[in-house]
């Protein structure tokens, strides 16, 4: 399954004790440029053509929760992509990476690298990480533990000659990029007994890339690197659990509206209305039992071994993802169950080869609900604006399309932002589960990781100063606010950033 789903994903800063409250919300912002000009909307073809992509950029007892700030927006028009700021090294640098549940690994531009994007359309600062400035770098040999187990899941490569553990990932869009594994320190900010602790850090193995090819070097989108959130043991997610400084789980809440970013912490956010579901054992990727599809409350008539996983088959949740996509046999379906539902107050049209609709009213007045059916009684309900993309106006109509577009010829269903956004996701490595609810995500929401005490502290760092709120221009390129800090420095009376 390596090279199926793309990068894509949020993170979030280590907290040691049990609960804490996170607040997407930004200090600074900045301006993402538009992948596509406003003047004209995209065609569903393109966003196809980006996805198939990023879809080759996938590859194959804890203290605290993890924070870390979120960009990015999953909207087509803008960038369709969400990432991340981390520091790394002695003394720290920063570096923005994409957040990618589809790969293991967190892997940064490093000096002498040949492809290596400078600049970035996103309006973000390329950096390149130097092992020899940092005091606290060290190279990772073959005979480290974490080299053997990155080997067994091709997360690593070792050569005889230099003993030096290494990579190289191949993406199936013709890019990739190679380089060696590294030792260092991650910089994050931990929350006890109330209190913000800054600078807090833990040692990690990374990749430091010297090789990127195809798109890895284009500069519209580009970022310093990608940072893996699977489930092997290369990735920080299984290392920094391993240290007993996280637990072995994270969640995200990306925002689907213009102001973009959202919440990612490794810990496990709390909501009532969570909903879980297993994951699909011995597989790679986030894999789900997706059992069925429902339009208007009514049972599709699909086979459901469509949704069967297999080498080529099944249901894979990736943020990296700007839309989604259904197995070719339960397109049709869903496609003619949606026409029929709006048969009265919608007027089919083909655009390109897409299902759309002119409507005259609002799209959540006309359009059904729809509802993803997965193992152990757990549906995801899909709003319209969760399964249809606005392209356009006709006179006084609206054209929504089907965002849900068909994987030709395969039987794959990847859940991608268009479907995530607006959800809290909660991913219990741990418990071998992934659960969602609804949800506003520009709004706090409490945090829980297991305190050695045992005990359950919730901490409210949902306020944020007002000068730290985001500004939109909608017109000239969403400002994106990049830093979303648990802010319990409020509680002294400063602003934590």
């Amino acid at each position: 399954m390596r090279g199926i789903v793309p990068a894509g994903i949020l993170i979030t800063a280590a907290l040691l004790f049990q609960a804490a409250l996170v607040l997407c919300s930004f200090p600074a912002t900045l301006k993402l440029e538009r992948a596509f000009p406003l003047s004209q909307r995209v065609e569903l073809s393109q966003l196809r053509a980006r996805d198939s992509l990023r879809h080759g950029r996938m590859l194959q007892s804890s203290n605290g929760v993890v924070d870390l700030p979120v960009a990015g927006t999953y909207d087509p028009f803008v960038v369709g992509l969400y990432y991340t700021k981390v520091q790394l090294g002695s003394p720290p640098k920063e570096f923005y990476v994409q957040i990618d549940t589809g790969s293991d690994v967190l892997w940064v531009s490093c000096n002498s690298c040949n492809g290596c994007p400078t600049t970035s359309g996103l309006q973000i600062p390329l950096n390149f990480f130097d092992t020899g400035s940092s005091s606290t770098a060290s190279l990772i040999s073959c005979s480290d533990q974490r080299c053997s187990a990155g080997v067994q899941t091709s997360d690593a490569l070792c050569s005889s000659q230099n003993n030096q553990c290494a990579y190289a990932f191949q993406y199936g869009d013709g890019s990739g990029t190679s380089g060696y594994y590294v030792s260092d320190l991650l910089y994050f900010d931990t929350i006890l007994g109330g209190s913000v602790t800054t600078n807090s850090s833990a040692p990690i193995a990374f990749g430091c890339s010297t090789t990127q090819t195809g798109d890895l070097t284009k500069s519209d989108r580009a970022v310093d690197g990608i940072f893996g959130f699977g489930q092997q043991e290369m990735s920080v997610v299984s290392q920094l659990a391993s240290q007993g400084v996280a637990p072995k789980a994270f969640s995200h809440c990306l925002r689907g509206d213009e102001a973009g970013g959202g919440i990612l912490v490794l810990g496990e956010i709390l909501e009532p209305n969570i909903v879980y579901t297993p994951l699909v054992p011995s597989q790679p990727h986030y894999n789900l039992n997706l059992q069925s599809i429902s339009v208007s409350g009514q049972t599709l008539s699909i086979d459901p071994s469509v949704f069967t996983t297999s080498n080529n088959q099944g249901t894979i949740i990736d943020s990296g993802t700007t839309l989604a996509y259904l197995a070719e046999a339960a397109y049709n379906p869903f496609v003619t169950a949606v026409t029929n539902a709006v048969s009265q107050s919608a007027q089919p049209v083909v655009s390109k080869g897409n299902q759309c609709y002119l409507i005259t009213s609002s799209v959540t007045d006309v359009f059904p609900q729809v509802s993803l059916n997965f193992a152990g009684g757990a549906s995801m309900i899909l709003r319209p604006q969760d399964y249809l993309l606005q392209q356009n106006s006709v006179g006084s109509s609206a054209v929504w399309c089907i965002g849900l577009q068909k994987l030709q010829g395969q039987g794959l269903t990847i859940l991608g932002d268009l479907v995530l956004k607006d959800k809290i996701f909660v991913y219990d490595l741990a418990g071998q589960r992934i659960g969602w609810a609804n949800y506003d995500c520009s709004t706090s929401v409490n945090v829980t990781a297991t305190m050695k005490t045992g005990k359950s502290e919730y901490v409210n760092a949902g306020q944020l100063n007002d000068n730290s709120s985001p500004q939109n221009e909608p017109y000239k390129g969403i400002a994106i606010s990049m830093i979303s800090f648990l802010m319990h420095l409020l509680l002294l009376g400063s602003l934590f950033l």
